[in-house]
C-alpha cells in the first residue's frame, strides 16, 4: 500500500491544510485508526475524497495522522501539509 504521511499537533481552532499536485484521499486519523489503516481494515477519519487543492480539514485538537493516498490508482503523489 503506498501512502504519504505526516503527524501533526492540531490546536483549538486550527486546521490541517493539505496541497495536492493532484485527487486524492485525504484522511486525518488518530493512532489506532492509522493502525487499521495500515493493516487494511475498516477506520474512522476526518476528510475524504479531495478534487481541489488546498484541501482544510477541522479534527478536534491533539496529535493527528495524515494519509493521503490515490485510493488504490496508480501514479505519483505531491502533498505540503501544514497546520493553519
Amino acid at each position: 500500500m503506498d501512502f504519504l504521511h505526516s503527524e501533526v499537533s492540531v490546536g483549538p481552532g486550527q486546521a490541517v491544510v493539505v496541497e495536492l499536485d493532484r485527487t486524492a484521499n485525504v484522511m486525518v486519523m488518530d493512532g489506532p485508526n492509522f493502525q487499521r489503516y495500515r493493516r487494511g481494515d475498516a477506520r474512522s477519519y476526518y476528510g475524504g475524497y479531495a478534487s481541489r487543492s488546498p484541501v482544510a480539514v477541522r479534527p478536534p485538537s491533539g496529535r493527528w495522522h495524515v494519509v493521503i493516498d490515490l485510493g488504490g490508482g496508480s501514479g505519483r503523489l505531491s502533498a505540503k501539509v501544514r497546520v493553519q
